[in-house]
């Protein structure tokens, strides 16, 4: 083979590296600059920035207001019993029709507090769950909390007042949050979340329930 095919393959090769060495260096090297955007796809757009004026509207507003009547999906509102737990201004007392409410339902309802509302509340609702142990641990720290963190106590569900709330009430809580709860509306279906609240009445029902609420064939099997 001719010298000068070897020493022009060679000379091509060393050429054809210098494009991932740039690239490589570039992608390892912090700078102030902004890359170069080769292909724009949808990063640089002409646009109105949020909180910015707009002269294309007479209140010059970037951020346009709803249009009057829209509704935003899930937030309907047509049964206030179902969606906010609340009949003729008052928390209900007793379930929405559309739920059917069974052995099923209630199960669900266990399932689902184990899992988003025992870490706090604890198993049995007493406000004793790991997550909440955990964090009353790292209160104590004998040089105080880490990082200046506070904690405020999961509530105990059982305490007077609160075991006194009507089913409405829970179910809104769960939904809507209450004082540094956050709500579940987002992260729990509306179903799971009566499900939630039947459960909860169950459970603070456990700590007031007399003989005369076991039935009598399985009154056999207390104390067991």
């Amino acid at each position: 083979m001719p010298r000068f095919i070897v020493f022009s393959v060679m000379i091509l090769l060393m050429l054809a590296l210098i494009p991932p060495v740039v690239a490589a260096r570039t992608r390892a090297t912090v700078s102030e600059k902004r890359p170069i955007h080769i292909i724009q796809d949808m990063d640089i757009q002409a646009k109105f920035e949020a909180q910015t004026l707009n002269p294309l509207f007479a209140d010059q507003r970037s951020m346009r207001p709803e249009v009057v009547g829209t509704v935003a999906q899930g937030e309907t509102l047509l049964d206030t019993h179902l969606e906010n737990g609340v009949v003729d201004g008052a928390w209900a007392t007793t379930m929405p029709t559309a739920i059917e409410l069974d052995r099923e339902f209630i199960q669900r309802g266990q399932g689902r507090y184990n899992i988003y509302c025992a870490p706090c509340h604890g198993w049995n609702g007493m406000g004793d769950g790991p997550i909440n142990v955990r964090a009353t641990d790292l209160m104590d720290y004998a040089d105080g909390p880490p990082h200046g963190t506070s904690w405020t106590q999961a509530r105990n569900l059982h305490d007077p007042g609160w075991s006194e709330q009507p089913i409405g009430q829970i179910y809104n809580t769960i939904t809507n949050g209450k004082n540094s709860m956050a709500g579940y509306g987002s992260q729990v279906s509306l179903k799971d979340r009566w499900a939630i609240a039947v459960y909860v009445k169950a459970l603070q029902r456990s700590q007031n329930a007399t003989v005369q609420d076991v039935p009598t064939d399985k009154r056999g099997n207390l104390g067991q």
